[in-house]
């Protein structure tokens, strides 16, 4: 039941932040600067991105949920925090302010976060690590886009 309660948490705080970032890119894909970037080839179309991101925040939302019930610890609460910070201001840092190799400076950090504290746990919730799996994908994905973006424009 505990694990439960947790999950649901962090479904609510991760598709907040999914919503605070959205509201901070200011109108971002459908921009002027960002419609006429050079963009990679393989950039999704537009749904995709809604579509993987209430995918990795629900896996995401269960892995945490496992976590936290059992190891609700200050430096699982400061990386989570880290996190969320990270991902939440890469939409500002992109979007709205079009600093490209900034943002891509954020995404890499965010990335290697998860690998590194999440991902490469060896412990109760090791069996719950891919879960991660397609948050990891994503952010190797917007990682390859946001670098495209910065070497061909």
């Amino acid at each position: 039941m505990k694990q439960l309660k947790l999950t649901i948490l962090f479904l609510v705080i991760n598709f907040g932040g999914l919503a605070i970032g959205s509201w901070f890119m200011n109108n971002g894909p459908l921009s002027d600067w960002y419609t006429n970037l050079n963009k990679a080839p393989w950039t999704p179309p537009g749904i995709v991105f809604g579509i993987a991101w209430t995918l990795i925040m629900i896996c995401f939302s269960i892995y945490l949920g496992k976590l936290f019930s059992q190891e609700n610890t200050q430096k699982n609460k400061l990386i989570f925090l880290f996190q969320f910070v990270l991902n939440v201001s890469w939409n500002f840092i992109f979007f709205n302010q079009h600093l490209v190799l900034f943002g891509l400076f954020t995404i890499v950090l965010l990335t290697s976060l998860l690998f590194i504290y999440y991902f490469k746990r060896s412990d109760k919730v090791n069996n719950y690590k891919y879960l991660l799996l397609p948050y990891m994908i994503w952010l190797c994905i917007a990682t390859s886009l946001n670098l495209y973006i910065l070497v061909h424009n």
